[in-house]
């Protein structure tokens, strides 16, 4: 593919609204910059990621082939991702307008460069952003970012890894950022992450009405020895207790219970009427 002489139009923000999470704290102004991908499935992978995220704004350096089926084919519901997303000649057109830019490298480097962890990019990064528009850099599958495009970022970011083997293949390496910016916005809004209700526990009447009951039934079925009662009622008040059932669920228990001692009743009766 001949290179291109120019970015194809302004980098612009997303022409569609972040996800309800995002409000106030947009990422709009983030733009996930992919520096000559070879492979097609990589941009539509990553693009997939970042729609998931809530992040909109994809940038192209030179890709190797695009657009193509299989970008597409593994954006899997994200093509407008790919449909709006810039394509551009070189990194200088990728950037400009660009307050503040993170590269990803998971080389050791022995120029020292700011290095943050991908959570603690992901907090700076937003902070950032309240000033102006941001890049985050992904290099070639193969090599990654070179030391000239490093030179370009103020901060690299690092994807920490088991020991034994640090690859991560680039749509990975998007979704790992995308999903710890995602993080770092719901913990500026808390209230917008779903919570689990949770019901009232049962008051303590109906917990002592439950454990009578339950000490009842046990009995009947010859469970409890007087021997060792004391001690197991005691034990199953404290596994109770760690439950904290409701009230709804006191109420299946002692339903249970009332089932368990009316077949009890009709057994007894039967062995009764056999002799």
């Amino acid at each position: 593919m001949a290179a291109r002489t120019a970015c194809r139009g302004a980098v612009r923000a997303s022409r569609g609204t972040v996800c309800m999470a995002m409000t106030g704290a947009s990422l709009q102004g983030l733009r996930i910059v992919l520096v000559e991908p070879s492979h097609p499935g990589n941009i539509g992978a990553a693009a997939r990621a970042m729609k998931v995220m809530g992040l909109r704004q994809l940038v192209l350096v030179n890709p190797r082939f695009f657009p193509d089926p299989e970008a597409t084919a593994l954006a899997s519901g994200a093509e407008d991702i790919l449909e709006s997303a810039q394509v551009c000649a070189d990194l200088d057109a990728a950037l400009r307008g660009c307050h503040k830019v993170y590269g990803t490298s998971a080389r050791d480097r022995r120029i020292h460069w700011p290095v943050r962890t991908a959570r603690e990019a992901a907090g700076e990064i937003l902070e950032a952003l309240g000033t102006g528009d941001c890049a985050l850099l992904f290099g070639r599958e193969r090599t990654g970012l070179s030391n000239a495009e490093l030179d370009r970022c103020q901060v690299l970011v690092h994807i920490p890894t088991a020991d034994e083997y640090h690859s991560l293949n680039l749509g990975q390496a998007v979704q790992v950022l995308a999903y710890e910016l995602h993080l770092a916005v719901l913990a500026l809004h808390p209230a917008r992450i779903p919570q689990t209700v949770r019901e009232k526990p049962a008051p303590v009447e109906e917990m002592e009405g439950f454990y009578g009951h339950l000490q009842q039934v046990l009995r009947r079925t010859g469970f409890l020895q007087p021997v060792r009662e004391i001690r197991l009622m005691r034990r199953l008040r404290r596994l109770f207790d760690r439950a904290a059932p409701s009230q709804n669920e006191v109420n299946i228990l002692r339903g249970m219970l009332t089932e368990m001692t009316r077949w009890a009743t009709k057994v007894d009766k039967k062995d009764r009427d056999s002799f």
